[in-house]
């Protein structure tokens, strides 16, 4: 038999003799040199290959799972940021979990959070009513009807109003050298007072020269669903005394009203009721019956109002008192800036009389124009009124013409900017058609 294989040297070398042939053989491969650990001195590749050093462990893998070995400085410095912990495979690769992903931005999370809270804000006023609430019927007509009844007047008109108490003002009006009183007079004083609260409010007048006293009292009752109205009229004469109660109700997208007094020496019942049909359009009806003369009036009211665009675009183009920016005529968002259009019908049984209403914001706070046509289908007269409003920043001016070729204008201006400042105001009108002229001023103090 042959002879066992002597035993191999120790790692790190030694001074022992050098191995047989056969070991010589078995490290034909080449390696890196070494050094002799006794002697120092350098020796050949085939005699130290098998005391070479175990080579130094591989870097870590890269965070993520790549293929590629990262530097150990990298490995370090990457390893440092808290990750999830890696598990190693069998086949000697490493499958990493991935880093969670970096936290949202603020401002990011906040944008999100305010939309999400606009949106339900907007659901929630959906879910409750889509239709708004119309409003009174007797107020239907009034924004538009303003622009073309103007108070125009003769002579000097002063009120002088006096804030006695938070809930109590007190107003003494004169108005002197005039001719448009009913019973002749050139001149009158009047005396106002109010007190009014969230409830309420109670107000009384009295003019010295008629012999006459007014008075109204307003109370919202039941939590404010409804609102109690007294209207009283006293005279000397005692021909226009009246007494008119009133109650006011309404729903989420109606309104509706009650009357009975004593009017004209006989007792009236009245009743209205305005319904919004969708967002933009509104009808609505009134019956009063006067027992004094046994008449039965009747109403009919339609109010449609739709969005129009603004006299300023959203590329910064001029003002246009039509409302058509300078950098062309395409279709704007006016609705989203207040601009809008009001068309208001009214038909009254009783005189048989056709009234249309025309009212156009074109810059809200700034410009409104106005228009109003009166026409009976029976006998086809008709009368036509165009007016129109500008709020400047202390003043305001308001024209009216109409078919006949009468011209009415207004103009208000402040005297201060403090609150309280007194306004002055001159008045005109001029009729063509009946060569009559009137002009008149007024100073309105309050304190």
């Amino acid at each position: 038999a042959a002879p066992p294989p002597p035993p191999l040297p120790p790692l790190g070398g030694g001074s022992s003799a050098a191995p047989p042939a056969e070991v010589l053989s078995a490290a034909a491969a080449p390696t890196s040199p070494s050094k002799s650990g006794d002697g120092g001195s350098m020796s050949s590749p085939r005699t130290t290959a098998y005391c070479e050093a175990a080579p130094p462990p591989p870097p870590l893998p890269p965070l993520g799972g790549g293929s590629s070995a990262a530097p150990p400085a990298e490995v370090i410095s990457a390893a440092a940021a808290p990750t999830a912990p890696s598990k190693s495979g069998d086949g000697g690769g490493s499958e990493s979990l991935a880093a969670p992903p970096p936290p949202p931005a603020a401002a990011a999370a906040t944008d999100a959070s305010s939309s999400s809270s606009s949106s339900s804000i907007a659901q929630a006023a959906a879910a409750v009513s889509s239709l708004p609430n119309p409003g009174p019927l007797e107020h239907a007509s009034l924004d538009a009807k303003r622009l073309v009844a103007l108070d125009t007047h003769d002579g000097v008109r002063v009120d002088i109003n006096k804030q006695l108490s938070p809930y109590m003002p007190v107003v003494h009006s004169f108005w002197l050298g005039t001719g448009m009183l009913p019973d002749g007079r050139t001149n009158t004083y009047t005396f106002l007072a109010q007190v009014a609260d969230e409830a309420g409010l109670l107000m009384a007048r009295v003019d010295p020269g008629r012999g006459s006293v007014d008075g109204r009292i307003h109370r919202a009752v039941l939590g404010g669903l409804a609102n109690l109205k007294l209207q009283v009229g006293v005279s000397a004469e005692g021909q226009g005394d009246q007494v008119l109660g009133e109650a006011d109700f309404g729903g989420m997208t109606w309104t509706g009203n009650l009357k009975y007094g004593s009017m004209g020496g006989g007792l009236v019942y009245g009743a209205n009721y305005f319904q919004s049909v969708t967002s933009k359009l509104a009808v609505g009806t009134e019956g009063m019956y006067i027992a004094a003369n046994q008449n039965l009036l009747s109403n009919y009211t339609v109010r449609y109002t739709t969005e129009a665009r603004a006299s300023v675009d959203d590329d910064g183009g001029e003002e246009s008192v039509l409302g058509l920016s300078s950098s062309g005529h395409g279709g704007g968002a006016g609705g989203r800036n207040g601009a809008s259009s009001t068309i208001i019908g009214n038909y009254n049984a009783a005189q048989g009389m056709l009234s249309l209403n025309y009212k156009r914001v074109v810059n809200p706070d700034r410009v409104t124009l106005g228009a109003e046509l009166q026409c009976s289908p029976t006998s086809l007269e008709s009368q036509v009124l165009v007016g129109a409003e500008f709020n400047l920043t202390r003043s305001k001016v308001n024209l009216c013409v109409d078919g006949t070729g009468r011209v009415q204008s207004v103009l208000e201006t402040k005297l201060g900017m403090a609150p309280g400042s007194p306004s002055l105001s001159f008045a005109a009108e001029v009729d063509h058609g009946k060569d009559t002229m009137r002009f008149g001023y007024g100073l309105n103090m309050g304190g």
